[in-house]
């Protein structure tokens, strides 16, 4: 393995930084639509608002999950970094690759939440279809 340097840990701080901040870019998206469905059922309450909620609770986990999984990467990157500067080697090895596995299960969460984001949207169109298949 190459020389192992003070500078490796400190590659994943750009990516991590920007997934932080697409993470809680998401978190405030959801919220602004939690929001809304909050205000559009207390105008009109509507029973397809029930078939949201639980996708809307699993995202909001995931989202959490993500920032938190994401924020313990950085922290063990600097834990990393920390170490390499007291020639700590293989441990400073080891917390690197804690942290690179940290990322991974964040991005893993990220898709996740993706995935229900799609299936939250299809509940949407599924209603717009049925509302069209009605008209004459």
């Amino acid at each position: 393995m190459d020389e192992f340097s003070i500078t490796t840990p400190s590659l994943l701080f750009p990516a991590i930084s920007l997934l932080m901040l697409a993470y809680t870019n998401r978190f405030l998206a959801l919220s602004t639509i939690i929001r809304q469905l909050y205000d559009a059922h207390h105008r009109d309450p509507d029973g397809n608002i029930l078939r949201q909620l639980g996708n809307l609770r699993r995202r909001v986990a995931l989202i959490r999950g993500m920032q938190a999984f994401g924020v313990g990467s950085l922290m063990l990157c600097i834990v990393s970094m920390v170490l390499v500067f007291f020639a700590q080697a293989l441990a400073a090895h080891l917390v690197f690759v804690a942290s690179l596995f940290m990322m991974v299960i964040s991005l893993l969460l990220c898709l996740t939440e993706v995935l229900i984001s799609d299936t939250a949207l299809n509940i949407l169109l599924s209603d717009i279809e049925a509302e069209l298949r009605r008209l004459p």
